[in-house]
């Protein structure tokens, strides 16, 4: 497999909508994923995995239970394995996720929000 470059400008330019992470790219059993934010995703934690974010594009606020901080471009938060968390951006921010390949993006809450088959693109 010869390794290629990615875009991300390129890639953020494939899809519109919100809260639906695409696969960009594999490594060490991680998944290396864009998404686009805007207004309030679910409350929701993780049990088995950590996960990045880092902001491209935009910014969004990371809200905790106890606090809540804004994640600006050039920035990442790493949110620990079975910390309650949601990501809120009142306009639109765009993400780049390191989680493992394992993770759903609703975590513990499941519902309407839920990608289970993630795009790859």
């Amino acid at each position: 497999m010869n390794p290629e470059k990615v875009n991300l400008e390129q890639k953020l330019s494939r899809f519109d909508e919100h809260w639906s992470p695409k696969v960009v790219g594999e490594l060490n059993g991680q998944h290396v994923k864009l998404v686009k934010l805007l207004g309030e995703f679910v409350w929701h934690h993780h049990d088995e995995e950590d996960e990045l974010f880092l902001v491209v594009g935009g910014r969004f606020r990371m809200e905790y239970r106890d606090r809540e901080e804004w994640i600006e471009p050039g920035e990442f938060v790493v949110v620990p394995r079975g910390v309650e968390h949601r990501p809120v951006a009142e306009e639109e921010a765009h993400v780049m996720l390191f989680e493992p390949a394992s993770t759903v993006n609703t975590g513990s809450a499941g519902g309407g929000m839920t990608v289970a088959d993630l795009d790859r693109i």
